[in-house]
């Protein structure tokens, strides 16, 4: 590992109050056992304000996601299809969620659906990103009508055939639906080439009065935490994450990627860890909260990189630090995530995707270079067969090529990059 030290134009050494030699001792022994442990994390965490510790982090991460990952940074070209915005959750930082009465209220028909994906393929995507909101039907009589009139009995019954449809017309789903038992899961699993859940805290503090969770019952780290590990035990391509900046501290960040980790050594089922940052929104009682700085959010990304190891998929949403990411190619991640040519980010509307060719562009001049992926990543697709339902597995590699990246798309990445 190459010496990680930095200065003041003086030459002075910049680590406040530890030593750059323990910095980079403490890294080196990460990059040596693969990984970051809990103590040294927290060690560090709580001074990554300090110019020198930040950049021994941001150069530790890189030589560690260089070692699993080499120079290859993905993204998925997907539509995000927000199926409810009804929710029964109230995140103090979401603009997602409306009532029922509100105009912006949507679930949408399987017609609905079909009708965006059908202009999806036309476009070149391949993943249908499903996000929603959580078991609206528990809180809304409205919605509890609007499922019984077409044959439901909840909205998890409602993805299973919006997935299903979505699967036959060519697209590979991948959900995101908040907290879904065993059994939605397994009813979404032969249609679904992956699933997720943002942990995004294991911190049972938040669900305190006067914080983020305070009126938010699926955002219970218990309930959380149950989904993956379940999800493990039914051998489903799973994604996780962090959410940074919505009134946790350094020690529960790291308490949150060492339980990730934990349970990827466990069941082996997670395929990316989501590094994201707190997004402001006027319309929210967290509207005035100041976001992340990019350095700090470049910071924890390396951090992630750390902890999780050379092997784990780390990403972080480009849309959400456009400004930032040559120094996020410099934190260790090597996936943007979704990025969409016909849909914008619900969940943050006021962040408009990157357009893929500049996307493309910007990781090429960081040095790095931009594929094509699946909603599954090529070590689980092709190494992995028991995590897919055979049919979706059949699917999947039709539209991958030799290495397991998106077969009709990976040669325009690379001529955009050029």
């Amino acid at each position: 590992m190459p010496r990680l030290t930095t200065r003041h134009s003086s030459g002075r050494a910049l680590c406040g109050t530890l030593a750059q030699r323990d910095i980079e001792s403490l890294i080196a022994e990460a990059l040596a056992a693969g990984r970051l442990e809990s103590a040294p994390a927290v060690r560090i965490a709580r001074h990554l304000d300090e110019a020198g510790v930040r950049e021994a982090v941001l150069e530790g991460a890189r030589e560690c996601k260089r070692r699993g990952k080499g120079d290859t940074v993905s993204v998925s070209r997907n539509v995000f299809i927000p199926l409810t915005n009804l929710c029964r959750d109230r995140c103090a930082y979401c603009s997602f969620a409306v009532l029922p009465d509100s105009p912006e209220a949507r679930t949408y028909t399987i017609e609905e659906v079909l009708d965006v994906v059908a202009s999806a393929r036309r476009a070149g995507c391949i993943e249908a990103l499903f996000c929603l909101g959580d078991k609206p039907e528990i809180a809304y009589r409205t919605h509890r009508a609007w499922l019984a009139q077409r044959g439901l009995r909840s909205t998890a019954e409602h993805l299973t055939r919006a997935c299903r449809e979505a699967f036959g017309a060519g697209m590979l789903p991948h959900v995101n639906a908040g907290v879904l038992g065993i059994g939605e899961m397994e009813a979404l699993r032969p249609w679904c080439a992956s699933m997720g859940l943002m942990l995004e805290t294991t911190s049972r503090r938040l669900r305190r009065r006067g914080m983020a969770h305070a009126y938010a019952p699926d955002k219970d780290p218990a309930a959380r935490l149950r989904m993956h590990r379940e999800a493990g035990e039914l051998r489903i391509p799973f994604t996780s994450g962090i959410l940074l900046g919505i009134g946790e501290d350094e020690r529960e960040r790291v308490e949150t990627l060492i339980a990730i980790r934990e349970l990827a050594d466990r069941y082996a089922h997670i395929q990316e860890v989501i590094v994201q940052p707190f997004h402001p929104k006027a319309n929210t009682s967290m509207g005035n909260v100041a976001p992340l700085s990019t350095g700090t959010l470049a910071a924890w990304v390396a951090m992630a990189r750390l902890i999780l190891g050379p092997e784990m998929n780390v990403q972080a949403p480009p849309n959400l630090a456009t400004d930032a990411l040559e120094l996020l190619l410099r934190s260790g991640l090597n996936d943007w995530g979704g990025v969409s040519p016909v849909s914008l980010d619900y969940i943050n509307p006021e962040a408009p995707w990157p357009d893929l060719q500049e996307l493309a562009r910007r990781t090429r001049a960081a040095g790095q270079r931009l594929v094509e992926r699946l909603p599954v990543y090529p070590e689980h697709l092709l190494g992995r067969p028991d995590l897919f339902d055979p049919r979706v597995r059949r699917a999947a590699l039709a539209l991958a090529d030799r290495t397991g990246y998106a077969r009709s798309r990976r040669a325009g990445a690379g001529q955009a990059a050029a």
